[in-house]
């Protein structure tokens, strides 16, 4: 069982981008449009994969940023990076992890052990969820990210497993696609309810 964290096991970091662009004044998209333009060399590619320190990304994502006609802070939206938890997804890889191997892969800026360090005050339940994985891949870590398969195949490595027996559980499409073309069972995670009873439905046992 392999899970993405922004926008599975968490609330969806698009949303956080939608809230700045009301706040700043920004067409809708404004964000997501900028990060899917060179999607891999582009600053928050690079910026995933630690080849770039945050006060070089934020130079260089508001460069782009300028590139396409808008003011953007760097700094705020990384700042909305950290969703909350969704309980029933929680839930769901508690009991699918009793009897399947897991495994959380993420793309992010940092280290999660490092959002710790910062003392906020949520960490504590957040890193007992990522506990209940027996693997977790990072894109800041292992300096790949998906939707690169290299990322994929370090992930069934480290468990073990082919891809053919994976499910893989992501709320974007373009992360999916190579996953499944692996090999891998798929969902697309828009609404957490219904993926979790097609995951359900995949496994054949109740999850929620």
């Amino acid at each position: 069982m392999l899970f993405d964290f922004g926008g599975v096991v968490t609330t969806s970091p698009f949303d956080a981008f939608a809230t700045y662009e009301v706040e700043a004044n920004l067409p809708v998209g404004t964000i997501r449009g900028i990060n899917a333009t060179d999607p891999d060399s582009n600053a928050w590619a690079r910026f995933e994969r630690r080849e770039l320190s945050l006060n070089n990304f934020c130079t260089l994502f508001e460069a782009e940023a300028a590139e396409q006609g808008f003011i953007v802070d760097a700094r705020r939206v990384i700042a909305g990076l950290d969703g909350k938890l969704r309980p029933g997804m929680v839930e769901a890889v508690r009991r699918s992890s009793v009897d399947y191997r897991t495994a959380l892969l993420t793309n992010n800026v940092a280290p999660l052990a490092e959002h710790g360090a910062g003392g906020a005050s949520d960490w504590l339940e957040v890193s007992n969820v990522i506990d209940l994985f027996e693997v977790v891949i990072e894109s800041s870590l292992v300096g790949c990210r998906k939707p690169d398969p290299t990322f994929y195949n370090i992930a069934c490595e480290r468990l073990g497993v082919a891809p053919e027996a994976c499910v893989f559980l992501d709320d974007l499409g373009v992360n999916l696609k190579p996953a499944r073309e692996m090999g891998m069972t798929t969902i697309k995670v828009g609404d957490p309810v219904a993926a979790i009873a097609e995951l359900e439905a995949i496994l054949g046992m109740a999850l929620s």
